[in-house]
């Protein structure tokens, strides 16, 4: 039978380089949900290392290549705690031995892989912050696919936080079926504060979809500082739940019917002449 509600939920995390700890952060948020209810759960960017260096991220791909220990861990969260857990990002050995895949996973309240998502855009660009330049290319290798995931009969989309730039990415995951977009992030704070609530308004109104955004907030140990503002936007685009700083969980309902109301009483998919094509100038 197809789900018509469900609870969204997004866990604002300060994650370090100690997984053990992370693991014990995510678990406390998680352990606040009621168990019986049926609740779709998102992590942030990188929720299991952050704050270290990119060869550290490296590193920990490399050595869960052969274990999969990291998504083991991840699955098993779903389990214990009987949640659709999105899992942010963790690194992933790409082909070539000297790059990962920043990479998201969904896993079932069984604990069972139901889809997967390499961040497609990255993130090489100066911010005028404490880090000053990014260049992630440097070690991660950018995805090659969108990704649509069946959950409990709804189609949810996923994309990584430089994605959240891009709409042709949601417009896509919106075709393909889309009725929720999840945003895993890790924002700096200059841009953060700059454009991250406009930006997720934006893609949820344009698409007509809910937007589920859990942020890394808070200084990191390499000093790097990270937004928050985890938060999750309904369709007309109305801010339902917010977690501005600090750790924590927020929730908000996801409505179907609302969903259909909004694209019915405004059919912009419909109306929508760039659907497919190119317009050409007279």
């Amino acid at each position: 039978m197809v789900s018509k509600t469900m609870q969204l939920c997004a866990i604002q995390m300060t994650s370090s380089t100690n997984i053990a700890d992370n693991i014990a952060d995510i678990e406390q948020q998680l352990a606040t949900l009621a168990y019986e209810q049926q609740q779709l759960v998102l992590l942030p960017e990188c929720c299991l290392f952050f704050g270290g260096k990119d060869q550290q991220q490296l590193a920990l791909a490399r050595e869960n290549q052969e274990t999969q220990q990291l998504k083991i861990q991840l699955a098993e969260l779903a389990k214990r705690f009987n949640v659709f857990l999105v899992a942010g990002s963790i690194p992933v050995l790409a082909n070539e031995d000297d790059k990962f895949t920043n990479s998201c996973f969904v896993f079932s309240p069984q604990g069972i892989e139901l889809g997967d998502y390499d961040k497609l855009h990255l993130f090489d660009v100066t911010v005028e912050d404490s880090e000053k330049n990014y260049c992630e290319s440097r070690y991660a290798q950018a995805g090659e696919h969108v990704s649509v995931v069946d959950v409990a009969g709804i189609n949810v989309g996923l994309s990584i936080c430089y994605d959240l730039r891009f709409p042709e990415l949601f417009r896509q995951l919106c075709q393909q079926g889309a009725k929720i977009i999840t945003v895993p992030s890790a924002f700096t704070r200059v841009t953060g504060a700059a454009h991250w609530q406009t930006l997720l308004q934006a893609r949820a109104i344009e698409n007509q979809v809910y937007i589920i955004a859990a942020g890394q907030e808070g200084v990191h140990l390499n000093g790097r500082e990270t937004w928050g503002h985890s938060m999750i936007i309904s369709p007309w685009g109305e801010i339902l739940a917010q977690c501005d700083t600090g750790k924590g969980i927020i929730c908000a309902d996801y409505q179907e019917q609302e969903l259909l109301n909004v694209r019915k009483a405004m059919p912009v998919a419909t109306h929508n002449r760039f659907k497919n094509k190119l317009m050409s100038y007279e």
